[in-house]
């Protein structure tokens, strides 16, 4: 359903953006490491750019500090053509920051320092409600609804953008460190459950939502819903699944070499999201739902093979080169 002059449809992502300090040695603690380079991320923020940078239009909602960090976040965002409408700056918190360990297996540890940061603070008064109106797809993670008053801001978000017609789509994104219990954490991740039509988690968010040991078929579709459309689990190394009301499967990987993880699943996400804006139907064939999965699987393992989420997300010709050569 493209709009009219060709225009793309829009792609409108909520949550989080924040600064990673990440060590300029990987492999070490915090502690140890000898300095740290900045590296802007927070996974909706991720999403979007992935989508710009993709050749799709893309929003960001979202509340930032009223600080250095802050306006050059919402730079960032504009820079890689993420229209920057739906940001708010918060004048008496600061942007969120995170301290992140690369271990020498490209795997992530995280220091959060957020008491509260802005983003905690996005009012449901604040929130951009024509340009989330405007959304053909709006996508979202979790880390919104850990605290007050972002909570209802995010589930107002999600109930203006559906009743507008909006494809709802989550990646949970877990990270216990910033929620009270894993009980918690698991209660809210669900409390919103039912609502989504697109959900993506990761085979280590499957067995911490299930309690299960395995990321079989079984405990996948255990967490299906009669609104879903798509469930995702992603395998990192080993590809992803895909199940549907009518059929389910695997894609494989691309095998690259890793250097840090940062940002592979929002790579994923994007294209994922950039290739069913304008085509739902992709949802309902499986050959072509296959395709845009391989597609979505190159852009996840090209993420993988530079530092950073941001300066890591592809291109669609660095995709396609990909592509060709598997």
């Amino acid at each position: 359903m493209a709009t009219s002059d060709g225009e793309k449809s829009l792609i409108v992502s909520f949550g989080e953006m924040l600064i990673d300090f990440v060590p300029t040695v990987s492999g070490v603690s915090l502690s140890e490491a000898p300095g740290f380079i900045k590296a802007p991320g927070g996974a909706p923020a991720n999403v979007a750019i992935a989508v710009a940078r993709l050749g799709g239009r893309a929003a960001f909602v979202g509340k930032l500090g009223d600080d250095e960090f802050g306006h050059m976040l919402a730079g960032i965002l504009k820079q890689n053509g993420v229209s920057a409408e739906g940001i708010n700056f918060d004048t008496g918190a600061r942007t969120a920051l995170a301290f992140v360990t690369l271990r020498s297996d490209g795997e992530r540890e995280f220091m959060f320092y957020r008491n509260p940061s802005a983003d905690m603070l996005l009012r449901p008064d604040e929130l951009n409600l024509d340009l989330i109106r405007s959304a053909k797809v709006f996508h979202y993670g979790s880390i919104s609804l850990i605290v007050e008053p972002c909570r209802s801001a995010h589930l107002k978000a999600m109930e203006v953008a559906k009743d507008a017609g909006a494809l709802l789509s989550y990646d949970p994104n877990l990270r216990l460190p910033l929620w009270p219990s894993k009980e918690e954490a698991k209660k809210q991740i669900l409390s919103i459950w039912d609502k989504a039509e697109v959900i993506k988690v990761s085979d280590e968010e499957l067995m911490f939502l299930t309690g299960s040991d395995n990321v079989d078929d079984e405990t996948a579709l255990s967490l299906w819903h009669d609104n879903l459309k798509l469930l995702l689990v992603t395998l990192g190394e080993k590809g992803c699944n895909y199940y549907t009301k009518s059929f389910r499967g695997s894609v494989d990987p691309f095998h690259v070499d890793a250097v840090d993880t940062t940002g592979a699943g929002d790579s994923y996400v994007g294209a994922l999201l950039c290739n069913i804006v304008d085509d739902r139907s992709v949802l309902e064939d499986e050959a072509r739902l296959r395709e845009v999965l391989r597609f979505a699987n190159a852009c996840g393992a090209i993420t993988t093979t530079k530092k950073g989420a941001i300066p890591a997300l592809p291109t669609v010709s660095e995709v396609e080169t990909l592509l060709n050569a598997n």
